[in-house]
This record gives C-alpha cells, sequence and structure tokens, in this order.
C-alpha cells in the first residue's frame, strides 16, 4: 500500500514538474531529481537481488541530461518512469496473497466442560489434550479429537469428498471440518495449535515463501538492451569526444516502450479476463499463465460441481415420483443436513409444494422423521433389505418410507460439470502438455471422473502435504508454468506453492482464494482455458509492442550518435514511439 502511494505521488509531482518547467526550467531540475531519487534505489535493490531491470537505463538517461543540462529531456524521462510504476504497482496490488481469511475460518471461541460438567466458552489456544468439547452444527472444529456423539461431517474442504459422512463414537476427526448435524461432543487429542488446519495453514505460509516470481518479459528485455546502449553511447563519445551524443544516445535507449507499452498490454489482458470471470492478481501471474505446461485439477469442485445433486428417483409401484420427493422435502425442510438441503431445493426447482409436518424427530447422520396428513415419513439411511425394483447406482441412496414400508430412493452424486471435457480438450489447445488430477477422493472414484474428461493422469488418497509434494515434484520436471486448480482448504497450499494456483472461488473456500494466483468468480472451470487463451494474447502483445518499440528506439539512438538528433529530440521521438506502443498494446483488449 505505502509503495502504491509513493508511486501515485511520483507521478502527480513529475506530472506538475513538467508543465510547470516551461514557465521555470529549474522546476524540471527538481522533477527530474525527484525521479532520480527512487530509481536509484530501485536499481540498488535490484542489483541486491541479482537482477537487471530497465531501471539502470533509466538511471543513466536522468544523470546524463542533469550533467548537459538537458533538462526537458529528463523530464519527460521522469514522467515516464513514474507513468510505468503506477501502472505496475496497480497490478501488482491485485497480487497481495493475505492469509487473512484462512485464518479467520479457525474458530476464536470453542465450548468445553468443565471437570463439574459446567458448559464455558474457552479461546482455542486454550485447549488441552483429553478436554471434551461441544460443536454445535454448522460449526467448524477447532482440533483433531475421538468422537464421543454420532456426528454428520462435511469433510469436503479437507479430503475433497463431496457428500457429508456420518462417524461414530470412538472415530477420529480432524480439525476444521464443518458440523453438518446436531451438536456433537469429542475429546481432544491434541491442541488447536498442533491440530491438522493448523498444520495446513503452515504449509500454505512454507509454500508461499517457497515460490519465486518467474523473470519478466520488460526485465529480459531491458537485460539485452542494456550493454547495446551502453557500447554504443561509448563509441558515440570515444569517436567524437562530445558528451551530448553519448546522453542523446542514452536518453533515446531509455526504455519507455518496455516501461509503458508492456504494462499496459499486460493490464489491458487483466481488464479483459476479469470481465470473462477470472480475477488474475498482477502482471506477473499474467505472464507466467502465458506460459502453461502442467494443469493439474482438483475434483470435488472443479471438475465436478462439489456438492450432492439429486439424481434418479425410483418409486414404489404404488407411488409417483413427485410425490415421494414432496413427501421427502417436506420433512427435510427441518433438517440443516447438507443433503436434506439438496432434497428441498430439488422439490422447489420442480415446483413442488412443501407439506405441513408435525412431530419431527431427527437422529443426525441417520435419519430424519415427521407426520404429514396423519402417515409417518422417514427420510434417510436405508435400513432394510433392497427391493428388486432399488436399481441405483448412485454414491448416495436415501431411503423414503411411509409407515415404515419404502415408497421410494433418491439417488444422490456428485456430478461432473458439462463443460469439464470441453476444457480439457481447450487446455491441451492452448499449449498445455500434461494434465492430471489429483484428489482425496477414493480411487475409483476418482477414476471414473477423468475417464469421463479425458485425463489419463490420477493421484487419488492424496492429503493437503500430498498435493503439495507431487505440485513440487511438477516443478522441478517442467520447464514452463504448473497451474494447479482447486477450491478445497486441502489445496491452499499447493495453490500458494504453483507457479500459478487458480482457486474455484464462487463456491470454493475462502482459504483457496487467498492463496490462489488467480480467482475464477464465476462458477464454471471454463473460465481457466478462457484466461489463459486471454494471457497468451495479452503476453504476446506486450512483446510485440516492446520489440517494435524497441527496434524505433534504436533508430533514434543510431541518430543521437550521429548527431542527427540532441537529448531533447530523442526525448520527443520516444513520446512517438510510446504512442505507437502504447495503441498496439491496447489491442490486447480486442475482442478476437
Amino acid at each position: 500500500m505505502k509503495a502504491r502511494t509513493f508511486n501515485r505521488g511520483l507521478l502527480l509531482i513529475t506530472s506538475l514538474g513538467l508543465i510547470l518547467g516551461f514557465v521555470n526550467e529549474f522546476v524540471w531540475e527538481i522533477t527530474i531529481a525527484f525521479g532520480l531519487i527512487p530509481a536509484l534505489y530501485w536499481v540498488l535493490n535490484d542489483l541486491r537481488k541479482k537482477t537487471l531491470s530497465s531501471d539502470v537505463l533509466a538511471v543513466l538517461s536522468l544523470l546524463g541530461t542533469f550533467l548537459t543540462q538537458e533538462f526537458f529531456a529528463g523530464a519527460i524521462i521522469t514522467l515516464m518512469l513514474a507513468t510505468g510504476r503506477v501502472l505496475e504497482s496497480w497490478a501488482e496490488g491485485q497480487a497481495e496473497r493475505q492469509l487473512k481469511a484462512l485464518l479467520a475460518r479457525i474458530p476464536q471461541q470453542t465450548r468445553r466442560f468443565s471437570t463439574n460438567g459446567v458448559l464455558e466458552d474457552i479461546e482455542v489456544d486454550e485447549i488441552q489434550v483429553d478436554d471434551r468439547l461441544l460443536v454445535r452444527a454448522g460449526e467448524v472444529t477447532p482440533a483433531d479429537g475421538k468422537l464421543l456423539t454420532v456426528a454428520t461431517l462435511d469433510e469436503s474442504a479437507l479430503t475433497g469428498e463431496p457428500l457429508p459422512v456420518s462417524r461414530r463414537p470412538g472415530e477420529l476427526i480432524l480439525s476444521g471440518v464443518v458440523n453438518a448435524g446436531d451438536p456433537l461432543e469429542y475429546l481432544a487429542t491434541n491442541t488447536a495449535e498442533l491440530s491438522t488446519y493448523a498444520g495446513i495453514i503452515k504449509l500454505v505460509q512454507s509454500a508461499q515463501t517457497r515460490t519465486s516470481p518467474g523473470v519478466r518479459i520488460a526485465a529480459k528485455w531491458a537485460i539485452a538492451f542494456i550493454p547495446i546502449a551502453l557500447v554504443m553511447a561509448a563509441v558515440a563519445w570515444a569517436l567524437t569526444g562530445e558528451s551530448s551524443r553519448a546522453v542523446a544516445v542514452l536518453v533515446a535507449a531509455t526504455p519507455c516502450p518496455l516501461i509503458l507499452a508492456v504494462p499496459i498490454a499486460v493490464v489491458s489482458g487483466l481488464s479483459k479476463a476479469a470481465k470473462h470471470g477470472a480475477v488474475i492478481k498482477g502482471g506477473a501471474i499474467l505472464e507466467a499463465l502465458a506460459r502453461a505446461e502442467v494443469v493439474l485439477l482438483d475434483k470435488t469442485g472443479t471438475i465436478t460441481h462439489g456438492g450432492p445433486v439429486i439424481g434418479d428417483i425410483v418409486v414404489a409401484s404404488n407411488s409417483k415420483v413427485n410425490d415421494v420427493l414432496t413427501l421427502a422435502a417436506s420433512v427435510d425442510q427441518y433438517s440443516q443436513n447438507i443433503v436434506a438441503k439438496a432434497l428441498v431445493l430439488a422439490a422447489k426447482e420442480k415446483g413442488l409444494i412443501l407439506l405441513p409436518v408435525s412431530d419431527v424427530k431427527e437422529v443426525p447422520g441417520h435419519h430424519i422423521s415427521g407426520v404429514v396428513n396423519g402417515l409417518e415419513i422417514t427420510v434417510g439411511q436405508l435400513t432394510q433389505d433392497a427391493p428388486a425394483w432399488l436399481d441405483l447406482l448412485h454414491p448416495l441412496v436415501v431411503a423414503v418410507t411411509q409407515d415404515r414400508h419404502l415408497i421410494g430412493a433418491i439417488g444422490l452424486s456428485d456430478p461432473l460439470r458439462p463443460e469439464s471435457k470441453v476444457v480439457i480438450a481447450q487446455l491441451r489447445q492452448a499449449g498445455v502438455k500434461q494434465i492430471a488430477l489429483i484428489t482425496g477422493d477414493r480411487d475409483s472414484t476418482a477414476q471414473e471422473v477423468a475417464a469421463s474428461v479425458g485425463i489419463t493422469q490420477v493421484y487419488s488418497h492424496v492429503s493437503a502435504q500430498g498435493k503439495l509434494d507431487i505440485t513440487e515434484e511438477f516443478m522441478n520436471t517442467s520447464h514452463g508454468t504448473v497451474i494447479v486448480v482447486g477450491d478445497g482448504i486441502n489445496d491452499a497450499p499447493a495453490l500458494a506453492l504453483a507457479h500459478v494456483g487458480v482457486a474455484m472461488g464462487a463456491r470454493g473456500a475462502t482459504a483457496a482464494s487467498e492463496a490462489a494466483d488467480v480467482v475464477i468468480v464465476e462458477d464454471s472451470i471454463e473460465h481457466l482455458s478462457q484466461a489463459i487463451r486471454i494471457a497468451q494474447t495479452s503476453r504476446r502483445k506486450a512483446v510485440q509492442a516492446a520489440g517494435l518499440g524497441m527496434s524505433l528506439s534504436f533508430l533514434v539512438m543510431v541518430a543521437g550518435a550521429l548527431g542527427l538528433a540532441t537529448a531533447s529530440e530523442g526525448a520527443l521521438a520516444q513520446e512517438l514511439i510510446d504512442v505507437v506502443a502504447i495503441v498496439w498494446a491496447l489491442t490486447a483488449l480486442s475482442n478476437k
């Protein structure tokens, strides 16, 4: 934030300085000083990192114009330098990766039973091993532990399993999962600091520090152009003895096309990608996205929808599909279970009218019952032998009974996104060489999903650490960009480590969005392939704009070396060159 404020202030001062200098030339001198001081700092900072950038030529040009009293030329260079910094800092400002949302998801307080059985509110960092904790419906477990009661848990954020699971007393549960049923009790087996969820946060933090940005387009061009400019300036000075020619060369060599045109092409790409549902957090990310070589995809919420959706409904011979769904949804509207919500939503989408229910009773994770029109309706797990007519192959089957007689069964699944297969083909057309599915789900489900969309590399039963390790392995063996796509908390470490992390932000965990470099804000993976195509177009336009601008600059440098153009004339020529390069860079916004 401070850097962006400083850059905006520098742009304002240099703009005013250039204008007021026409009244008093001394203002141009002050303007040059204002530009020279931060430029020197930027160059020294690059040298500490053992890199070079276009700022080197800008510094040499400013020093030369100051020493030869070509103050107007120096003021123009300072303005261009400030403008480029503002554009760049705006883009980089989009890439701030804070862990605020990830940390905010951790419960700050929880409820513990004291030794005399009194329920008390405590801070999570007060949790001790063997504390008896209470987690209410919808709350997140603060520490790992052993269940004392039956529980229905939404573990999708950690494991990738989209459907809620039932856990029995004595089973171990992890921190960071959501209680999808009635209040549960469990004994803590470790503290919050040592919990699974806290470990994932540490993985994210560690992964972010291990990620190093690639070399930017402007930096590559600048590194190649610096020695050419210095040699030409030195030769012109040595052969003629006129320092003004050397300064003219350096002024003409000031890489304004790199300082302005490249950021404009990149910013244009960022804007276009955002309009197409993908927020790219910075110019460096866009440039890396354009070099995509490997894409590692999570399953739940990425290739699939990520939640239970009604599939087939089969009913007994004396029942009707809509009647069974109406009865089931009428009872389920009293439950907070994620499956119950899916049934209610499906009934409402069909325009079915839910009926009044009395005497509602629920066994969390097992079933819910109630009286509808004098009949006892139960919705939940199948507790009797399946009749011949019940032929459902869905991962989850919900039985509906009327006065304890089975009248129907509803299949639920986590269906593929309709666009997933097309997106895989589009990624390959965009030059992606390897596409792999990485999921915490079971192998049979993962293999089925991968085969459906045309993916041959599959990693199943993978933890957050496992995803991190697989990502690092691909990064060590690939020459291009490794992209990781996911939406869960267990994806966050890999998203943070990857060259480019892409989060399905429309429904995914905020933690994933915070750790990612790109956030898909609309619920469709198709925006990933669109973002890659936009990034490739923007990068191509940036390279073309840089090449065109620097070629024209070279001609002006030759004119300066031959004494055909002064430093001020070179600065004005650079302005015309900038216009040409910028206009070309802006074509990155075209809809073609």
